[in-house]
């Protein structure tokens, strides 16, 4: 296999067309599962994806992208040729811009090293974690679960001279536990597993299924609910996607108002900033914009340019919506991109076994699941709590209740929320696949909306 940078040196050479713009991410992929309290596989996997993006520019601008996951050298005339090809007989871009060149470029210097090799995972990495597990097996609640580590390598390079690279490591590991019926979750995410205790995971298992000692039937209403920083971050995380400048200009979004959007809008009075940095601390992403296609949030045209911190919510008021730059043109806004982790900072150092001793009567989630979007036009979410909502009296867990589906507004949550706990890292449970770098605080709802009861266990 050719060397990524070939990869796209070659691809450059042999477009014929305005712009083009070549994509190349080589990833490795350990992975490890366990169930009934044992070992099931593991694995580690190597792969390439990469994609060329063609822009023919004439009368009009159009844009064509073909992906290919060949690591015959042999190939790539033939996929250049394909993305030329589709972006002749594709429709007018409408986020059409020029692409950007290397000095409208602001990396950080000697954060970048092009020549670089690929960096890759082992099996290794699961070292401690195995081990930890391996005493839990000994224990007498069964235990499922699933860890993974994935390292991938970003290169991108341009027609116009830009070239960059980054080395984006992601973790991540659940826990499963079961007891005489009742069951708990507990995950994490990482960078590279130096920071997972299993055994502190797995205490907290032990905690959690204990409390499913007594069981207690609820009916649907509206309940003082603590949502746990896992929760928090799965509603924030669809909260973010959905902050997208076009579509609130347009009146499209739960974003929009009359004549403009709710940028500036107070949502609390709690002073919370939501906000996503490639440079956070331990949450670390890619730094510049890679994107294979175009939408309301980035654009093919922005490919290599810096994203910066943005405060999407600061000091509980709508700061920002993600723009390109085309897009930030048209409505003379900031351009503004969405980044890949998201942190909510603002409440206190209350941590959440100290908002429960604090609650009179209340319920408390471990995780939210089957999120989907009913209402773009208020942002209204439904989806079930799962593995474990336990009943609060007098400041104690007194039982697990049943399972709930909910029908909810990130937007109204923070409109309602009376108290932010300490911010610590977290992983989401419904968005993790596609989302782990999150950091948030649990928060407390006065009259979170379990609207029907669930036969969800």
């Amino acid at each position: 296999m050719i060397a990524a940078q070939l990869v796209i040196e070659r691809a450059l050479a042999c477009a014929s067309v305005d712009d083009t713009i070549v994509i190349v991410t080589d990833s490795s992929d350990a992975t490890l599962r366990w169930a009934g309290n044992s070992m099931t596989t593991n694995g580690i996997a190597t792969s390439r994806r990469w994609e060329v993006v063609s822009i023919v520019r004439d009368s009009t601008v159009r844009v064509g992208t073909v992906s290919s996951t060949s690591v015959d050298p042999d190939d790539i005339a033939a996929v250049v040729r394909a993305s030329e090809a589709a972006a002749r007989s594709a429709e007018p871009a409408e986020d059409a811009m020029p692409l950007l060149t290397p000095d409208s470029v602001v990396a950080a210097s000697g954060s970048e090293d092009w020549d670089r090799s690929a960096t890759h995972t082992s099996i290794d990495v699961f070292g401690s974690l195995a081990t930890e597990l391996n005493v839990g097996f000994d224990g007498d609640d069964a235990l499922y679960g699933f860890a993974q580590h994935t390292v991938d390598n970003v290169w991108l390079g341009t027609s116009t001279g830009v070239r960059r690279t980054f080395t984006q490591p992601t973790g991540s590991v659940e826990i499963n536990g079961k007891r005489s019926g009742a069951s708990a979750w507990v995950g994490t995410g990482t960078t590279d597993f130096q920071d997972v205790s299993a055994a502190t995971m797995l205490a907290e298992l032990s905690t959690r299924l204990g409390w499913a000692r007594n069981t207690i039937e609820l009916p649907a209403g509206r309940y003082e609910t603590l949502l746990p920083p896992s929760a928090v971050a799965d509603l924030m995380i669809y909260l973010m996607w959905t902050m997208e400048g076009r579509g609130a200009q347009e009146g499209r979004t739960a974003l929009s108002r009359a004549g403009g959007t709710r940028v500036g809008e107070k949502l609390t009075e709690l002073p919370l900033t939501l906000y996503s940095d490639p440079r956070e601390s331990g949450l670390e992403h890619v730094p510049f914009v890679v994107a294979g296609s175009s939408s309301d949030s980035v654009s093919v045209f922005d490919n290599g340019m810096d994203i910066e911190r943005v405060d999407w919510v600061r000091d509980g008021s709508v700061a920002a919506l993600s723009y390109p730059r085309s897009a930030a043109q048209k409505f003379g806004a900031p351009v503004a991109v969405p980044g890949d982790n998201l942190v909510m900072t603002g409440g206190t150092d209350t941590r959440l076994d100290d908002m429960v001793a604090a609650t009179e009567r209340g319920l408390l989630l471990t995780t939210l699941w089957y999120i989907r979007e009913v209402d773009p036009t208020s942002l209204l979410l439904t989806g079930l709590t799962r593995d474990g909502v336990y009943a609060i009296e007098d400041g104690r867990i007194i039982g697990a209740v049943n399972n709930f589906r909910f029908n909810e507004s990130p937007l109204d949550l923070l409109r309602r929320v009376t108290e932010a706990g300490n911010t610590e890292a977290t992983l989401p449970r419904e968005w993790k696949d596609w989302f782990t770098r999150t950091a948030m605080p649990p928060l407390r709802i006065p009259d979170f909306h379990m609207s029907s009861v669930s036969a969800a266990q």
